[in-house]
């Protein structure tokens, strides 16, 4: 077998890298100096700014999108006995916080070209337990909502959409956020918009706003900002049996600039994502992201790009997927899996009775999905180095020796 060729890769390429610049390096330091580090006046302002993005009337900053899911879940008063209808092609936490609230995950199978839930699979799976409908907007495409809102509208259920992924995905004209009864996003440290940690929950009902607000601090009818402000100490009462949820302004620090940025970053993943499609066209023993979206919001519909996935063709390919990813890593390049199906997991097999063959299609994407690096930090070479490393791999015939013994090692 012939010696193997190295990547000139020195340093090793991270999967999700974020993209932290000097402004929010600055804001968070003069946060610090401020004394006030929890949930106040930075926190304030970002959920102003952020409905101002999103064109929503409410918004509420939260430590995580799980944290958010739950408590719309809450508000929205599902819990034992309750249904709600969700994806199998997720991370766990969409599933889990319906558990956590007492209710049953009822996963519906996914279209095969886009990932996301199959609408006109949904209506077989709703009965008199049903409460809701929970979408994901898998890697920032988002899901068929008007046949989905047809669907809640029908049967008198609600909409939750987990836009994790989605923060500046639009629909058919209309941003994602604006659509659903509530819709909840991320800026964990992968995301397209990073806060480290954190999440936001919006909607435009005032009533789900002021429940999710008490909810989300204890309880309390007047939150941190407020006790302590320069106004002086102020009495509360506690209201509900509420939770730690709450952002701190550490978070929001970033999370400004990070939103003030957000449509140039977009920009920028979107020449990568085209970058990746022109070098793979064609190529043999992968298949990649459907093309049918346009860039434009203005009466269309707009994907987040908040994660590049390959499909392995295993007629073509002579090595697995795990192979695949672990030459990528000896190239220096990281990736990741979005996702396992949920059914195919101990816990909601056990638990629920799921198993392999309930949902074909997601188990056709589980079983073959690769993400590979897609963030604005990223630079040209960066995406070149990714695609010369993803030629490398689909073009072995078997493994080389070095790595096989390093395997087995």
């Amino acid at each position: 077998m012939e010696s193997p060729t190295f990547s000139h890769r020195n340093e090793f390429l991270c999967f999700g890298a974020p993209d932290v610049r000097e402004p929010e390096i600055q804001e968070v330091v003069e946060t610090l100096r401020s004394g006030w580090l929890s949930a106040g006046p930075k926190c304030r302002k970002f959920e102003e700014l952020f409905c101002e993005y999103i064109g929503c009337e409410h918004a509420i900053a939260l430590n995580s999108c799980t944290a958010g899911l739950e408590l719309a879940l809450e508000v929205l008063g599902i819990g034992p006995g309750d249904e709600v209808i969700t994806t199998p092609l997720t991370f766990c936490a969409t599933a889990n916080v319906i558990v956590h609230r007492g209710a049953k995950p009822v996963f519906v199978d996914v279209e095969r070209d886009t990932g996301n839930l199959d609408p006109q699979l949904v209506p077989r799976a709703i009965t008199g337990k049903t409460k809701a409908i929970l979408p994901v907007h898998l890697y920032g495409r988002p899901c068929a909502m008007d046949e989905l809102m047809g669907i809640a509208k029908e049967h008198g259920l609600y909409v939750i959409e987990d836009a994790a992924h989605a923060t500046e995905a639009w629909y058919r004209g209309r941003k994602i956020g604006t659509i659903a009864d509530i819709t909840v996003y991320s800026f964990y440290a992968t995301k397209n918009l990073v806060t480290g940690e954190g999440g936001m929950l919006v909607t435009n009902s005032e009533a789900v706003d002021e429940a999710a607000r008490i909810r989300h601090l204890h309880g309390l009818s007047r939150d941190a900002w407020k006790r302590y402000s320069e106004e002086g100490f102020q009495p509360y009462d506690v209201v509900a049996a509420g939770y730690k949820y709450n952002m701190m302004d550490i978070q929001a620090a970033l999370g400004i600039h990070q939103l003030a940025r957000l449509e140039d970053n977009l920009k920028i993943r979107e020449h990568h994502w085209q970058a990746y499609d022109e070098a793979f066209a064609g190529m043999d023993g992968i298949t990649t992201p459907q093309q049918v979206l346009t860039h434009s919001p203005c009466g269309q519909t707009r994907h987040a790009r908040h994660l590049y996935t390959i499909l392995l063709d295993y007629d073509r390919l002579k090595i697995s997927r795990r192979e695949f990813m672990n030459f990528l890593k000896t190239e220096n390049i990281g990736t990741g899996i979005h996702f396992t199906a949920l059914h195919l997991l101990s816990f909601y097999r056990e638990r629920f009775g799921y198993k392999r063959g309930d949902f074909p299609n997601a188990e056709f994407i589980s079983d073959r999905t690769v993400s590979l690096p897609l963030s604005s930090a990223l630079v040209r070479k960066d995406i070149d180095d990714v695609v010369n490393a993803v030629r490398k791999a689909v073009a072995l015939k078997e493994l080389p020796t070095y790595f096989v013994v390093s395997q087995s090692s």
